[in-house]
């Protein structure tokens, strides 16, 4: 067996925090091994001010990390999975997902409780659409400005007064011990998460089948099976994290229940199903629900926000 990996990540806290763990589960398995990570910087870490959809393309946190695993440099890459797109290059595969963390968001502020507490024309920083969508579906009134930069950037802008509130992963703030002097969480069944969000995925070459055995320690067949559920959906929906997409997926005995959502940018027309299916059929069944969505209305959503959105120019 191996007695040395390097583990290919991004160098913000949040990453930096999910490779460390991988990194001391792999060292408490394994006797003697040795474990160094490979900091990377991703292109959307570079582009921080304009909104990742305007950025162009997918995989924008995922790229250069994957290119250390193809070219040799890394052993396997920790990612979030709701960065990931569901095509992966040539050689590479997710072989591992460890049991998920809170999917919910959370909405953060310094002064107000909740939701219903914020003012008339409440300024909101989140530079997800789909947080977007579903709250002006809630609040019509809210003014959404753009919000970019790793979780503490984000919690110090809050906290100088740029934002009356903003959202953000509980999963990232969980796992870095961070809160705000408010919070409400915003979560299923009425706050749908992006797909996969509170998953890490673990990615390596797909021939290395010893650091497969290494690593199957570490995988939580709920939490896979909720994950292609969702991936499934987005996949037969052809979208990414910069779009008005939102899944989540229960595992309920033998059975997984999805629920899927497509909306416009302002929150107003609104494409939302759930269906389930034994948990053997998670793909089929995410691929299912989102042809549903599609024929009742999110074809038409999807296709004019695509024909919206501007690929910024210094990627040219």
């Amino acid at each position: 067996m191996r007695t040395k990996l390097t583990i290919a990540t991004r160098g913000s806290m949040l990453a930096l925090w999910q490779a460390e763990h991988v990194k001391s589960m792999l060292v408490e398995r394994h006797s003697g091994l040795e474990v160094e990570l490979l900091m990377l910087k991703t292109q959307g870490d570079k582009i921080l001010d304009v909104p990742l959809a305007k950025v162009g393309g997918k995989g924008l946190f995922v790229k250069e990390i994957e290119e250390a695993l193809l070219d040799g440099r890394a052993d396997l890459a920790v990612h979030s999975m709701k960065d990931v797109p569901t095509e992966l290059p040539e050689g590479l595969i997710i072989g591992v997902t460890p049991k998920r963390e809170e999917p919910a968001d959370a909405l953060l502020s310094v002064r107000y409780d909740n939701l219903a507490a914020l003012p008339e024309g409440a300024v909101i920083g989140t530079s997800s659409f789909r947080r977007q969508a579903q709250l002006l579906m809630r609040r019509p009134d809210f003014e959404i400005k753009m919000l970019r930069g790793n979780v503490n950037t984000r919690l110090r802008k809050l906290m100088d007064g740029e934002y009356d509130a903003i959202v953000l992963a509980m999963a990232g703030l969980n796992r870095l011990g961070l809160s705000a002097p408010k919070m409400e969480v915003l979560g299923p069944p009425d706050f749908l998460p992006a797909v996969s969000q509170g998953v890490l995925g673990i990615e390596y070459r797909r021939d290395d089948a010893e650091l497969a055995d290494m690593l199957a320690f570490m995988d939580h067949p709920e939490t896979r099976v909720r994950v292609q559920a969702e991936r499934g959906f987005l996949t037969a929906l052809e979208g990414g994290c910069q779009v008005p997409i939102a899944g989540y997926a229960e595992v309920r005995g033998d059975e997984v229940r999805l629920t899927g959502l497509v909306a416009d940018l302002d929150g107003r027309r609104v494409i939302r199903r759930e269906r389930s299916s034994p948990a053997g059929q998670a793909w089929e069944l995410g691929e299912t629900l989102a042809r549903e969505v599609l024929d009742a209305g999110g074809r038409e959503i999807l296709e004019e926000i695509y024909g919206r959105q501007a690929v910024d120019p210094r990627l040219t």
